[in-house]
């Protein structure tokens, strides 16, 4: 087995919204983050400010645990949602905790927002996060590392839920016509877990979700990784690059649109990052062994 090498990067679980974007939309806040109608229009304002090739969509990442019962400050016009309080101390507690209705809350609205966006033409990136950020809007962290170091058992059983979770909010996005989704867990990165249970996390979940995801994505539809995602299974053989050859130069933003329907899953570069450019024209996919 290789090593795991750590992505430094500083869109670390990054929330909010600028001020400049706000301001254009006349909007109120935070109602504006709880609305499908409210939501296409930041969206699509920040796309315009961001001279993206996608619109993006949710702007934080609590909306899975808040539809498992988190408790979430909805922010301002210059933060968006975040944690509040949390609800869970135990694995009995998380295990308890409801599956998610896709058909109602603030995840149902982030649908629609997709579905609508698709409609209208737009590339359409859904943030999906992985178990620990699910788990940071529901549990002080040294409750996870606790379980995770004298209850392993409970905590496969964890990984299982929110395996299924994930997989099922996935699909709901296909059904919903998004065709990029970004998955990563940067709470749950080399730099917090450290080398050891950063294997263990790849192979009791990360790489058995992503085979899992494999099988459900649709031709339509790309998978952008997480670099620190990215690297954790290429540190641990679980997968290798491909080199695709686009026309150089190109920036990666626009490259990953691109590739859609000749990768699966690729993962070089974080997505915020709308400068990077490949300046050789080759964007890098993931290939699971």
């Amino acid at each position: 087995m290789g090593k795991i090498i750590d992505f430094n990067c500083t869109y670390d679980n990054s929330i909010g919204m600028f001020k400049e974007v706000t301001q254009k939309t006349n909007l109120q806040f935070p109602e504006a983050y709880k609305h499908w109608d409210s939501m296409t229009i930041l969206a699509k304002e920040l796309k315009e400010h961001d001279k993206s090739p996608f619109c993006e969509l949710p702007f934080c990442h609590t909306v899975e645990g808040e539809a498992m019962g988190g408790s979430i400050n909805y922010g301002d016009d210059k933060i968006g949602p975040r944690a509040k309080d949390y609800i869970c101390t135990t694995a009995e507690e998380i295990l308890a905790l409801p599956e998610i209705d896709y058909s109602k809350g603030r995840i149902s609205e982030v649908l629609k927002a997709c579905e609508y966006l698709r409609k209208k033409g737009e590339n359409v990136v859904l943030y999906v996060s992985g178990p620990f950020t699910i788990m940071n809007v529901l549990i002080d962290p040294r409750h996870v590392f606790k379980i995770f170091k004298k209850n392993p058992e409970a905590m496969k059983d964890i990984f299982h839920k929110f395996q299924n979770e994930i997989l099922r909010f996935i699909a709901e996005a296909q059904k919903s016509g998004v065709n990029m989704i970004s998955y990563g867990d940067s709470s749950g990165g080399l730099n917090i877990l450290g080398p050891k249970v950063s294997e263990q996390v790849v192979e009791m979940f990360t790489y058995p979700l992503l085979k899992s995801i494999e099988e459900i994505l649709s031709d339509e539809t790309i998978v952008l990784l997480c670099p620190k995602t990215t690297f954790a299974l290429l540190g641990t053989d679980k997968a290798v690059w491909k080199d695709i050859q686009m026309k150089a130069p190109i920036k990666y933003a626009k490259a990953c649109v691109e590739v859609i329907g000749k990768a699966k899953f690729i993962g070089q570069m974080c997505i915020k990052n709308k400068e990077f450019e490949l300046k050789n024209g080759i964007i890098k996919a993931i290939d699971l062994l």
